[in-house]
């Protein structure tokens, strides 16, 4: 069972998800592929789209951290695709559900969202394991200050987190008509 709700899809039938951390090379980059491929398992692929951005744009366009990207390699995921990307106050027009990974990165998305006209927007922000079973609410800590046991304490995160954000989402768009 899921432990939060997502808010309903702006569009029936499709729902759109982005994942934000810092910079985009570690975290998020991780929950975007782990994410994006139990999305897939599930298949959803064709009605839920995921993206990752950070909230800096120090590492824009850049592969993700080689320790994220051999960490996900070598549990089974595919991290060649990634290329860093930067948070933009447009990007609020298309999703539906924005997963921030820690109290910091909350609080710049949330500014971010409330320049719009939109009140609604920050109501579509969220913490990342606000969905987390073992945790709810808790932060994702950034591992790239530290050794490679962290981005697999990450993974590990991120990937019982996942799980239970596509039971919500498949929860979601089960009530919602669409392709």
């Amino acid at each position: 069972m899921a432990t939060a709700r997502v808010p309903a899809p702006r569009t029936p039938g499709r729902y759109r998800v982005g994942v934000v951390c810092l910079g985009n090379i570690c975290r998020s980059p991780m929950a975007h592929v782990v994410l994006e491929q139990q999305v897939a398992d599930a298949g959803l692929a064709h009605r839920v789209e995921v993206v990752s951005s950070g909230t800096a744009g120090w590492h824009v366009g850049k592969p993700m951290d080689h320790r994220a990207a051999a960490t996900l390699t070598a549990a089974g995921y595919d991290a060649t695709r990634h290329r860093a990307r930067q948070l933009e106050a447009g990007w609020f027009d298309d999703l539906d559900l924005v997963l921030v990974m820690d109290r910091s990165n909350e609080t710049d998305v949330v500014a971010l969202a409330e320049q719009r006209d939109d009140p609604e927007t920050a109501a579509h922000v969220r913490m990342f394991r606000d969905f987390d079973p073992a945790d709810p609410g808790g932060e994702v800590p950034d591992p790239y200050y530290g050794g490679d046991e962290g981005f697999t304490e990450v993974l590990r995160m991120v990937e019982r987190t996942s799980t239970a954000l596509v039971e919500a989402l498949g929860d979601a768009l089960a009530g919602s008509a669409g392709p």
